[in-house]
């Protein structure tokens, strides 16, 4: 049984001649019906989105089996144990046992086909379990079976059956008109406690940081997000899905008003797949991006621009088939300001396969046509290995720091720094090295990132390097593509 702990605060109430007096002084000014009708309606509109959500809200009780190696198993004795011979890796596999973990999220209703509901939740929920339960707000129970999960994005999607008309279907909303200041409500099941609801604001869009996903955005938000409200909605004041709770950020484990949500377009595509397929299916383009600073984009003739910087291509890729390459940096994808590489990451990663895409590029220097490029199906890693990435490194400016590090005293040397080369990659088969300086490509001369790029875009069906290394300059061996 939980207990719940009350603390009381006790209140000191000093009394004096003279506090009377002071009270009586006081000046009071009334709340106005006007003041009070705007509460009220502002209130009402809570309670109305909460009635009308909380039936879609689900509860997302879920079982996980787990295996464990039993160290006293076999042993017949704990002497054995302790100063027996070790058992053999089959041994020990025949003393697993297994045990069952439970744990419980939030949902919410957003589709229904017949007398299947589907319920979307987060993956760290309900990906891995073996048995799903969900629990409506009027405390009726069905079992859950899940649709799909996926990992990269944090989602589910679990279904049940209900003859039941009545069961409601949440309203799914436009996350992209989502703005910091935003009233929203959080629905869910936080500690245990189901259809709890907290108000706050949208304190942020567009969170993306190293330490979030690189395929999903977040809406931020102050409203109060704890454990157990992992999959439940963020709603906004017109009743609406905005979002799905995900995680918090918090040094104790508990809400300290930083929560984060999917926004609710990030996920509307891979609703329609899971229940297609049972996956999600991304888009693939076949390019390698990488952020770079405002010096490397001031040598690369794009200082002060918005975009994401293609470091390498895959050879055979929609990408290369479509004339991107390496050292494009792509500024529109579909008529669409690119503003970081995590938000063309996830907007490419979200086309359909088959579909083709616009992309807009700058390469050396100026803006050049749309390319269009026909988007592919995200293969394997082994589908897409290091042997097909072009060039397989990438080009770094020849500063005086380098200069400095690479002990490169003449200055007449001019050219590109090599770094990150890729093992069985192109550049590893011509025998490359990081610290080598490219200075000339196909036999034309390269002073800084901007040529460098554009020679290589010029290379048709073959290139070759002359790389300054160890003091002396050699050409390297012919690559044919």
């Amino acid at each position: 049984m939980k207990k719940l702990t009350k603390i009381f605060t006790g209140l000191a109430i000093l009394f004096a001649a003279s506090s009377s007096l002071f009270a009586q002084s006081a000046k009071r000014t009334p709340i106005s019906s006007t003041e009070i009708n705007i509460i009220q309606s502002l209130q009402n509109s809570f309670r109305s989105i909460s009635e009308n959500m909380l039936p879609a809200v689900v509860e997302v009780d879920v079982s996980e089996t787990k295996t464990y190696i039993d160290p006293f198993g076999g042993f017949s004795s704990p002497w054995e144990y302790f100063f027996g011979s070790p058992k053999s890796e089959d041994e020990k596999k025949n003393n697993q046992k297994e045990y069952e973990s439970k744990g419980l999220g939030s949902g919410v209703i957003v589709r229904k086909t017949g007398n299947t509901f589907y319920v979307l939740t987060n993956n760290h929920v309900a990906g891995k379990a073996t048995k799903i339960s969900i629990k409506l707000n009027d405390s009726r129970e069905f079992e859950g079976k899940l649709v799909g999960a996926d990992e990269r994005l944090d989602i589910a999607l679990v279904s049940f059956e209900a003859k039941d008309d009545s069961i409601p279907v949440a309203k799914l909303g436009d996350s992209d008109a989502v703005q910091p200041g935003d009233i929203c409500l959080a629905f869910g099941a936080p500690l245990g406690y189901s259809q709890s609801v907290t108000q706050g604001i949208v304190s942020a869009v567009g969170r993306s940081e190293t330490q979030m996903s690189a395929v999903s955005d977040y809406i931020q938000t102050d409203a109060a997000i704890n454990q157990g409200n992992s999959g439940g909605p963020l709603v906004n004041i017109y009743g609406e899905v905005i979002g799905i709770n995900t995680w918090i950020a918090s040094s104790s484990g508990g809400s300290v008003g930083l929560g984060f949500a999917i926004p609710i377009n990030n996920i509307k595509n891979a609703i329609d797949s899971f229940i297609k397929s049972g996956k999600v299916t991304y888009g693939w383009v076949g390019v390698s991006l990488a952020d770079i600073s405002a010096d490397y984009k001031k040598d690369l003739g794009v200082e002060n621009m918005e975009g994401a910087f293609a470091a390498e291509v895959f050879t055979n890729s929609p990408a290369f088939k479509g004339g991107l390459k390496p050292g494009d940096f792509i500024v529109e994808l579909n008529g669409k300001k690119v503003k970081s590489t995590n938000q063309l990451v996830r907007e490419v990663g979200s086309l359909t396969a088959g579909t083709t895409a616009k992309f807009g590029v700058i390469r050396g220097g100026k803006r050049i046509s749309d390319l269009v490029i026909k988007v592919e199906e995200r293969g394997t890693a082994t589908e897409i290995g290091n042997s097909k990435v072009w060039p397989g490194f990438i080009a770094q400016p020849l500063t005086d720091e380098a200069r400095k590090q690479l002990s490169i005293d003449d200055k007449r040397v001019q050219g590109v720094v090599i770094t990150s080369v890729e093992e069985k990659s192109p550049a590893a088969s011509l025998r490359l090295q990081n610290g080598d300086v490219i200075t000339a490509v196909n036999g034309k001369e390269v002073k800084n990132l901007a040529e460098f790029y554009s020679e290589l875009a010029n290379a048709e069906k073959s290139v070759n390097f002359d790389v300054y290394t160890n003091g002396g300059t050699i050409t390297t061996g012919t690559y044919r593509f």
